[in-house]
C-alpha cells in the first residue's frame, strides 16, 4: 500500500502553502497574533491526538509538559545566557527531547492504570508541576514570574518569526501523526484503542507502543510551550501550567474528530477565533467561557463524532442512497418478468 496518496499530498500542499503565505498576504499584526495562537492550539491538539485519539488514553496533564517547555526556554535565558534573536528556536529540539525523556518514568507509572484513573493521574501530575513552578524560586522565580529579553525583530514584522516557528511545529506534529497512522506503531495504538486486552492476548507489545506515543506527544507539546513563552517574553506558573490549555486542546480534538489526521487542526481553526471573539465581547464578565462551551456543545449535538467523521458518514450515506436509486431506476433490481414486460 502506498503511504503517499496524491489527494493527500495535494491537500497538505494547499494547507501548508496557504499557511506559509498567510502572514505575507495579511500583514496586520493583530490578525497574525490570532493566527499564532490558532497554530499553537492546532499543534497542541494534533500532538495530543497522537496519544488520546490513536490509543484512547485521555491525558489531562499535557499542559504540564507545555509548562516545562516554557520554563526551559525562560530558565535558559535567566541562567544559560542563550540570548535573544533566533537562538531560542534552535534549542527547541533539545527541549522536546528532554521533555520526552523526563516523561518516560511518569508515563510508565500512569500506564499502570486505564480510562478515568489514567486521566486523573495525569491531571494530578499537572498540579504537581504547577506547584513546583510556584515553589522552586531559584529556578522559576515563583509567583513573581520569569522574564526573557525582547528579541530585536522588526516592529512591522515582529510576529512573523513566532508564526513560522508555530507553523513548523504544527507541521511536525501533523507529519508525526501521519507517519504513525501508516506504521506498525499506529496499528498497535489503534488495536489498543479497540480492545487492549485482546491486543495483548495476540502478542501485541502494548506497553512499548504507549510509551513511545506518550513521549512523542509530550515532546511536541513542550516545544510548542517554548515558542509560546518566548513570544510572551514573561510567564507565570498559573498561565504556563493552566488546565484550560489542555481542556481547550482536547475539545478541539473531539470537535474536529478524534483519531483523524486533520480533525484537531479543523477544531482549532473553528474554536480559537470563536474563543478570541467571545473573550473580546464578553470577557469582562467571564461569560465568554459559557459562550465558548455553548459553541462546542451545539456542534457536538449536531455532529456527535466530530466534524470530519460525521461528515464522512453523511457523505457515505448520500452516495449509498444515490447508488441504490440508480440501481432501481436502471431496472437492475427488478425481476426478469417485469423487465421483459411479462
Amino acid at each position: 500500500m502506498r503511504r503517499v496518496h496524491p489527494a493527500g499530498l495535494v491537500r497538505a500542499a494547499v494547507v501548508f502553502g496557504g499557511l506559509i503565505a498567510f502572514p505575507f498576504l495579511v500583514p496586520a499584526n493583530w490578525i497574525v497574533n490570532m493566527a499564532i495562537f490558532a497554530l499553537m492550539y492546532a499543534g497542541l491538539a494534533t500532538a495530543w491526538n497522537l496519544l488520546g485519539g490513536y490509543s484512547g488514553y485521555v491525558s489531562l496533564g499535557h499542559v504540564a509538559f507545555f509548562g516545562m517547555g516554557a520554563y526551559a526556554i525562560a530558565i535558559a535565558f535567566q541562567h544559560g545566557g542563550i540570548g535573544a534573536g533566533y537562538t531560542p528556536f534552535y534549542v527547541l529540539p533539545l527541549v522536546g527531547i528532554g521533555a520526552a525523556i523526563v516523561s518516560l518514568p511518569i508515563a510508565w507509572v500512569a500506564f499502570r492504570t486505564r480510562a478515568s484513573t489514567f486521566a486523573i493521574i495525569t491531571l494530578t501530575f499537572l498540579f504537581v508541576v504547577q506547584q513546583l513552578a510556584f515553589n522552586l524560586h531559584g529556578l522559576t522565580n515563583g509567583s513573581q514570574g520569569i522574564g526573557m529579553a525582547v528579541p530585536p525583530f522588526p516592529v512591522e514584522t515582529y510576529e512573523r518569526p513566532y508564526y513560522m516557528a508555530m507553523l513548523a511545529l504544527f507541521a511536525l506534529s501533523t507529519f508525526c501523526c501521519w507517519y504513525v497512522r501508516g506504521s506498525k506503531l499506529g496499528l498497535v495504538l489503534f488495536a489498543i484503542k479497540d480492545d487492549e486486552d485482546r491486543a495483548r492476548g495476540v502478542g501485541v507489545r502494548a506497553d512499548g507502543a504507549k510509551l513511545i506515543a506518550f513521549a512523542i506527544s509530550v515532546g511536541l507539546t513542550a516545544m510548542i510551550g517554548g515558542v509560546w513563552a518566548y513570544y510572551l517574553t514573561f510567564i507565570y506558573p498559573q498561565f504556563a501550567v493552566d488546565p484550560l490549555i489542555t481542556i481547550g486542546a482536547v475539545l478541539m480534538v473531539y470537535l474536529g474528530g478524534k483519531g483523524t489526521l486533520w480533525g484537531p487542526a479543523l477544531g482549532a481553526a473553528l474554536l480559537v477565533p470563536a474563543q478570541q471573539y467571545l473573550a473580546y465581547r464578553l470577557g469582562a464578565s467571564q461569560l465568554y467561557l459559557v459562550g465558548y462551551a455553548t459553541v462546542f456543545l451545539v456542534v457536538m449535538l449536531v455532529l456527535p463524532r466530530g466534524i470530519i467523521p460525521s461528515l464522512g458518514d453523511r457523505i457515505a450515506r448520500m452516495r449509498t442512497g444515490r447508488s441504490s436509486g440508480a440501481v432501481d431506476g436502471g431496472g437492475q433490481g427488478r425481476p426478469l418478468d417485469q423487465k421483459v414486460g411479462a
